[in-house]
């Protein structure tokens, strides 16, 4: 194999971040930025990173070193919420978001009951997320095991890192879309067993969210939890005051919509709770005692006019915010126009945003967001 094959030289401006932080005040303190640098990349891993003049003595002859001096090249954004079924339903209108579900998404996901078709859609989603600078995402797959199957398999063809899993869903949902308690068990652990650390997958125990869960569904999650601690959990989360209304209704004997999860023992590090728009104190309080994460779905909860996210408050009780598109009630695939309308949703608050702030998941490497704001 030629050297061309084996090492590639990339000359450019560079901005990265050398530590994860907890205060967003020290993420200044934390950039690293490299006016003309050159990063060296083999058989698809950094070999050397730093600035030019430095390196420029490693580039063999035979190489030709691909030069973006004048742009600003940063890692690849993150996307920790997002539904690579309802790709296709971007801009459905007109409704809330539990009138939404069943107008518009569920119909929508009947359609990756088809492998074939689950594939093709895996194929148009993945190429949407690399086309917008997104190389990981922690996504919502149906209820059907194959549209899981078809997305990992997509993934794993171009070594892509992602974190999906099949919706678990026994209730309050039309019955062409349902599983059951038991199934949603087997099927989900035959997904963890074929799937979770391949390469660079990773598994997400993904109840869709805890109206759509009988009590029973909650107790096979936790037992997955268990049998599979390091696995992921992916769910939804007092997004809409509705939403919260129906779950007190259907889990009374718990103290508010967070319980229900925490005491299925789905909180936790690895644990990442979309939307989070209407959170009681005691939950903030939750979310930053179990390390809990939040996804915030900035174009999103604009859509659905769900609410506005307080990420003041998310900061100072130290809970780890990530950004999510939460495609296809987002409205967007770029990263950098969910941060836009993440600025204008702290502004609607009287909240302003340095420059310097951006929105951290702190994880390892490979799973952190570090995507400056606009």
């Amino acid at each position: 194999m030629s050297g061309e094959h084996t090492l590639k030289a990339v000359r450019g401006s560079f901005i990265d971040v050398t530590r994860t932080v907890d205060n967003p005040e020290e993420i200044a303190s934390a950039l690293r930025f490299i006016e003309d640098g050159l990063l060296l990349i083999k058989q698809g891993k950094v070999e050397w990173f730093g600035e030019w003049e430095d390196g420029k003595h490693q580039i063999p002859d035979t190489i030709r070193v691909r030069d973006y001096r004048g742009k600003l090249i940063v890692p690849g954004f993150v996307d920790t919420h997002i539904h690579y079924p309802q790709s296709e339903m971007v801009g459905a209108y007109g409704e809330q978001l539990l009138e939404w579900l069943n107008k518009h998404t569920f119909p929508t996901e009947r359609r990756y009951e088809d492998l074939e078709y689950a594939r093709e859609m895996s194929a148009f989603f993945i190429k949407q997320l690399l086309r917008n600078g997104t190389t990981t995402a922690l996504v919502f797959g149906t209820v059907h095991p194959q549209s899981v199957d078809a997305l990992f398999e997509a993934a794993s063809h171009i070594n892509m890192r992602m974190i999906a899993g099949k919706v678990m869903m026994d209730r309050n949902a039309p019955d062409y879309l349902l599983d059951t308690a038991e199934s949603s068990y087997h099927q989900s652990k035959e997904l963890i067993e074929r799937w979770h650390k391949n390469g660079r997958l990773l598994y997400a125990i993904t109840p869709r969210f805890a109206p759509t869960s009988s009590p029973e569904q909650m107790a096979m999650a936790q037992r997955l939890k268990e049998e599979y601690p390091d696995t992921w959990v992916h769910t939804h989360l007092c997004e809409n005051k509705d939403e919260i209304a129906w779950v007190k209704s259907l889990y009374p004997d718990h103290d508010g919509y967070l319980d229900v999860y925490h005491q299925y023992g789905l909180t936790g590090k690895n644990c990442v709770f979309a939307h989070c728009v209407h959170l009681e104190e005691k939950e903030w309080d939750r979310l930053s005692e179990t390390k809990s994460s939040i996804a915030f779905c900035p174009t999103s909860n604009l859509y659905l006019g769900s609410g506005l996210f307080n990420l003041k408050k998310a900061w100072q009780k130290k809970v780890k915010v990530g950004m999510g598109t939460d495609i296809g009630a987002g409205t967007t695939f770029n990263m950098l126009q969910t941060l836009n309308e993440a600025y204008k949703v702290l502004q609607l608050q009287g909240y302003r945003l340095s420059h310097m702030k951006r929105f951290t998941w702190p994880r390892s490497a490979e799973r952190n967001l570090w995507a400056l704001t606009i």
